[in-house]
């Protein structure tokens, strides 16, 4: 699905509701779209308790992330939170990302609004589950 799909989905009201960072990591996003398969190697999708659904594909090298990419189904709060964790992970370890913590995002993001902070547990749960999968094709 393209990004202009999605945001078709965001409506005014929510809108209204962002700080101008979110606002154009929306509009904008960074690291959005499934790269090609010789670019990724590995990724993970899981849905929420929300019903959002996140997806991340990592390029891993040395236990380096080299390159993240995302996609998801959610909500501008989901998109944006998805974005903004590939920005954070990008030339980071893995136990960078396994000592991220929800409110780090939070604050990268300049403060979800508290009916979206959930956002931040989706990445992070999913980035988890992830990295485990990728560690158990590891070994």
């Amino acid at each position: 699905m393209s990004k202009e799909k999605y945001k078709k989905h965001i409506n005014e009201e929510e809108i209204k509701e962002y700080n101008q960072y979110i606002i154009d990591l929306i509009h904008t996003p960074k690291n959005w779209g499934k790269p090609t398969e010789d670019e990724i190697t590995i990724k993970h999708s899981y849905k929420g308790p929300c019903g959002d659904t996140m997806q991340f594909f990592l390029k891993i090298n040395n236990n380096i992330i080299e390159k993240a990419n995302f996609i998801t189904d959610g909500c501008g709060a989901s998109i944006a939170t998805a974005s903004q964790t590939t920005i954070l992970i990008e030339g980071k370890s893995l136990n960078y990302v396994k000592n991220l913590k929800p409110e780090d995002i939070d604050k990268a993001l300049k403060g979800l609004p508290e009916d979206h902070k959930h956002c931040t547990e989706l990445a992070l749960r999913t980035l988890n589950r992830l990295i485990n999968k990728y560690k158990k094709q590891i070994k």
